[in-house]
């Protein structure tokens, strides 16, 4: 059973998503601000760079947004050219255009935007140009997807696009339609206001923090939502009502003394998933270091004895690791590239194992991540997706003397 915990103070939303009584993903939003993800803009070029093969486009952030030329040709590759066209043969300065936030601003870089348009329902994604029907991946029977596919098509206009998410699977061809009907009145709404603004302008926002999980997370018949502000709890509801015409289970309204994160066991979650070290059951441990260009994670095996031989003190510890990581990958949000520096294993049988049981728990995660093996160090290679950073929210305050480090420079006497 899944538990969606929300606490809401004045300036922050946080949101825990408990599966089993364990916290596997954590997001905040600050000062009931959303996030730049998601949202539609109407924006000015301002400089084409056919040497980088990308535009800067004024979105009315503090930093220009960045458009890459595969961005701005078509959304279905097979209608791409074969060779693509210099960007400043696709936009001019001075160009307006709608676009789209795919990730966002972090450091000193402005916003990832594109003009491949998606607007994501309860049971599908609408892109309205991409011109084909999508299935997720991870509905497995072949006659669930042919039938799915045969719905989206014979629903989709000329150019339009869909992709049929996984929650879709056995659902109702009426209700599928209703999810189009209203992404289609979404979109027209965007154009709508993209014809009346002056840019820049934010046309249309994505859902708030709450909202966003029970859309992409949540069972609504099933699975629980507890919130700690009257306010938050109409909002889902209303939200809810919505989405989940056919009934929903109530949301319950949070009235203890102390945090709702305490009473759920939320607040001690975070402690220790979000700290450099992390102890692994019977008590091998994980050592967590994020830099600007990966994310290093080392794994020891400290004071755990668990096997009959060396060998199988370390498989077991590999495996107790794997399935930590996979977890805490989903609810740190890391992202970029990711290295696992494992315990080295004699047996291949073994590598293979700790690799399973990865990938099983890395299955789960809504956000892509694509585990490429080991290298020919022992290291296990992954990438992952981010666009977001909210769980950055709760990670600790780098110390500007030491720099997370823990060590200082010191003159040379």
């Amino acid at each position: 059973m899944k538990q969606m915990i929300v606490h809401c103070t004045q300036h922050v939303t946080r949101m825990a998503l408990l599966e089993n009584g364990r916290l596997v993903e954590y997001a905040a939003e600050r000062d009931q601000q959303q996030g730049l993800v998601g949202s539609y803009y109407k924006g000015r070029v301002m400089n084409v760079l056919p040497g980088m093969q990308a535009a800067f486009v004024d979105i009315g952030q503090k930093k220009n947004a960045f458009l890459y030329v595969d961005d701005v040709l078509h959304p279905h590759l097979e209608k791409q050219p074969q060779v693509k066209p210099s960007i400043d043969t696709l936009l001019q300065p001075g160009q307006e255009i709608i676009v789209q936030v795919r990730k966002e601003p972090r450091g000193g870089k402005g916003a990832r935007v594109t003009t491949h348009y998606t607007l994501p329902g309860r049971w599908m994604v609408y892109m309205p140009f991409a011109e084909y029907v999508g299935v997720s991946k991870k509905i497995s029977r072949e006659s669930e997807r042919n039938r799915l596919k045969a719905i989206g098509e014979r629903l989709r206009r000329r150019e339009e696009g869909l992709i049929m998410r996984t929650v879709s699977e056995d659902e109702q061809a009426d209700a599928v339609e209703g999810d189009l009907s209203f992404l289609r009145a979404q979109w027209e709404m965007i154009v709508r206001r993209a014809e009346e603004a002056a840019a820049p302008a934010l046309l249309h926002s994505d859902l708030s923090i709450v909202q966003r999980f029970i859309r992409d997370a949540f069972n609504p018949q099933r699975d629980e939502l507890m919130i700690d502000s009257p306010k938050a709890v109409r909002e889902a509801e209303a939200f809810l009502a919505e989405m989940a015409p056919d009934g929903y289970k109530p949301v319950g309204l949070y009235r203890g003394q102390e945090s709702i994160f305490t009473a759920y066991g939320v607040q001690e979650q975070l402690l220790k998933s979000f700290s450099r070290k992390i102890i692994l059951e019977g008590g091998g441990t994980l050592i967590w270091d994020e830099t600007e260009a990966l994310t290093v994670i080392d794994v020891n095996t400290a004071q755990y004895t668990g096997g009959s031989t060396l060998e199988e003190t370390v498989t077991q510890t590999n495996l107790l690791a794997a399935e930590e990581i996979g977890r805490l990958i989903r609810l740190r949000d890391t992202g970029g590239i990711i290295i696992v520096d494992f315990i080295d294993m004699e047996l291949d049988e073994h590598r293979r194992q700790v690799l399973e049981r990865l990938e099983r728990v890395i299955c789960n995660d809504r956000t892509k991540t694509h585990i490429l093996g080991w290298t020919h160090l022992g290291l296990l290679e992954m990438t992952r997706k981010k666009a977001r950073h909210d769980a950055a929210s709760f990670a600790p305050v780098i110390c500007q003397c030491c720099g997370g480090t823990g060590k200082v420079g010191a003159w040379l006497e």
